[in-house]
C-alpha cells in the first residue's frame, strides 16, 4: 500500500510538472502570431526604406541631369561665335551629350522597383554612366 501511494505521488508530480512546463496550444498560437506581427513590421519598414532610397536617388539624379542640361545650354551659347568648322564639331558633340543626358533621364524615369539587389546593381551602373557623362561635359568645356 505504501508503495502504491509513493508511485501515485511520483506519477502525480511528474504529470503536474509536464503539464506546467508545456505551453497550451493557444499560447503557442499567440506567440507565433506575435512573431509574425513583428516580422511583418520589419518587412514593412525595410520596404519603406527601399522606396525612400529609390525616391531620394531619383531626386538626386534629376538635379544632376538638370545641371547637365544647363551646362550644355551654356556651352551652346558659347560656341555660337566659333568658326564654322569648330562650331559644327562642337554642335555634334553637344548633340551626342544631350542625347546621352536625355537617355539617362528616361532610364531613371522608367526604372521599376524589382528588388534590392537589382536596385543596387542599377544604381552602381547608373552612377558610372552619370560620372562618364559628367566627365565628357568637363572635357568638352575645356
Amino acid at each position: 500500500m505504501k508503495k502504491s501511494i509513493i508511485i501515485l505521488a511520483v506519477l502525480g508530480l511528474t504529470t503536474n510538472t509536464i503539464m506546467v512546463s508545456c505551453d497550451s496550444p493557444a499560447k503557442k498560437v499567440e506567440n507565433a502570431q506575435e512573431n509574425v506581427d513583428a516580422s511583418n513590421k520589419q518587412l514593412d519598414q525595410a520596404n519603406q526604406d527601399y522606396q525612400n532610397d529609390i525616391n531620394n536617388y531619383k531626386k538626386e539624379t534629376a538635379a544632376k541631369i538638370a545641371a547637365n542640361e544647363k551646362s550644355l545650354a551654356d556651352f551652346k551659347a558659347r560656341i555660337k561665335d566659333q568658326k564654322a568648322d569648330a562650331k559644327k564639331d562642337y554642335e555634334k558633340k553637344v548633340a551626342d551629350l544631350e542625347k546621352k543626358n536625355s537617355d539617362m533621364k528616361k532610364q531613371m524615369d522608367d526604372y521599376k522597383a524589382e528588388g534590392k539587389d537589382k536596385w543596387e546593381t542599377f544604381k552602381t551602373d547608373f552612377n558610372h554612366s552619370m560620372d562618364d557623362l559628367g566627365q565628357s561635359l568637363k572635357d568638352l568645356a575645356k
